[in-house]
């Protein structure tokens, strides 16, 4: 084969791919979209918080306070 005959082979094998890559995103993005749609009708179920029931034994004031400042020193970094 001459080189014109391989650039010819190489354009259409390139313009394939992109092709199949197009459609296979496009059919992505409007299964996504659909299922956005179809999911947005349900409603999300309410979460209810269940008490902690402490024993006895409560932690410190002041282990409290440290690790409350240590929480916030923390969020602050980022």
């Amino acid at each position: 084969m001459d080189v014109s005959g391989l650039l010819i082979e190489a354009a259409v094998l390139m313009f394939t791919g992109m092709v199949v890559v197009f459609v296979f995103l496009t059919i992505l993005i409007f299964t996504i979209k659909g299922m956005s749609r179809a999911l947005a009708n349900f409603d999300t179920p309410k979460v209810k918080p269940n008490p902690v029931k402490l024993s006895g034994n409560q932690v410190p004031t002041s282990h409290v306070a440290a690790i409350a400042a240590a929480v916030k020193q923390y969020r602050e970094k980022q």
